[in-house]
């Protein structure tokens, strides 16, 4: 096999938005990005993203515009971010395998695939097979399963499925963990080697899963309040846990504000769109467009907890 980049992804990792026209015609609109990651780099001082997942809406868009997004956030990011993570995942794994070959043509820094929830893998075995027929489609890519079973329903541990997962994928470097069972993160890490990169995925308990080795975080959030959470994650190395505990707190009280109030990707969208002044559009149906006053009230509890956002 081709030798795998083994630069290690740590630290924050922005889940990003797809930008779509606001035209409402459901198209996605390229010339947002670079902007984008201006905003991102500039302002949060985020230097690694995973584009094309749940936040990125990847199950409602096609495979050939998943494939112009993947190739635009590499081609703008070059220079300007540390790494580009692509995910992968689809229903047809033939799909899966397409898009995988394809971030490998447009030099992504990784892969990422999420498990079939239709027809879902029933083990960890029947998981890891899956995982390595994708991953063997972009050999020389670092490969990272993401585990987020309360969207897929595949209550597969993580930890079961990353057993031996090294000697059927040679690219293997890590877990995206969104999930709460931080009993499974923790076996997680430490069945890890160095060279994995295990990535936390829960951005309101974040700080829980420090202490179990997380080596970064990927999440929605850190698109807007991206440098608060570096402050978070730099306090607790610093064993400044009472400012660590302060900053999560803060991001528990905005996201239960948000989550009365109807917090799913479109609101998150147009929150992104409110704070940095990127109009990245509404999302794609199914997921409605978000009310505007669920926004601004969204927003004015945002600024009242972080001020300088």
């Amino acid at each position: 096999m081709a030798s795998v980049a083994d630069k290690k992804l740590e630290g924050l990792v922005a889940a990003t938005f797809t930008p779509f026209s606001t035209k409402g015609n459901g198209e996605i609109e390229l010339s947002k990005i670079g902007p984008y990651i201006d905003y991102l780099t500039e302002k949060q001082g985020v230097k690694s993203i995973f584009v094309n997942g749940t936040t990125g809406e990847s199950m409602s868009l096609t495979v050939a515009e998943r494939k112009l997004l993947a190739e635009d956030w590499c081609k703008k990011a070059k220079g300007k971010l540390d790494q580009v993570i692509v995910h992968v995942g689809c229903m047809s794994i033939k799909d899966s395998q397409d898009l995988a070959q394809h971030a490998e043509k447009v030099e992504a820094d990784g892969i990422a695939v999420i498990a079939p929830s239709f027809f879902k893998p029933r083990s960890a075995d029947a998981l890891r097979t899956y995982l390595k027929e994708v991953a063997s489609a972009a050999p020389t890519l670092p490969f990272y399963y993401y585990h987020i079973p309360a969207v897929t329903g595949v209550n597969v541990h993580a930890r079961d499925v990353i057993k031996g997962i090294e000697e059927l994928i040679p690219s293997f470097r890590g877990v995206k963990f969104s999930g709460t069972d931080l009993m499974d993160f923790g076996l997680c890490s430490t069945h890890s080697n160095s060279k994995w990169s295990m990535l936390y995925g829960v951005d309101e308990q974040l700080l829980a899963a420090l202490p179990f080795r997380a080596d970064g975080a990927v999440g929605s959030t850190y698109n807007y309040i991206g440098r608060h959470v570096n402050k978070l994650i730099s306090a607790f190395k610093e064993g400044d846990l009472a400012q660590a505990k302060t900053i999560q707190l803060k991001i528990q009280e905005l996201l239960s504000y948000a989550m009365d109030k109807g917090f799913d990707v479109g609101v998150n969208k147009q929150l992104m769109s409110d704070v940095s002044g990127v109009c990245l559009g509404p999302p794609r149906l199914p997921v409605m467009p978000c009310p505007r006053d669920h926004s601004e009230k969204i927003k004015k509890r945002l600024d009242e907890l972080f001020p300088d956002c």
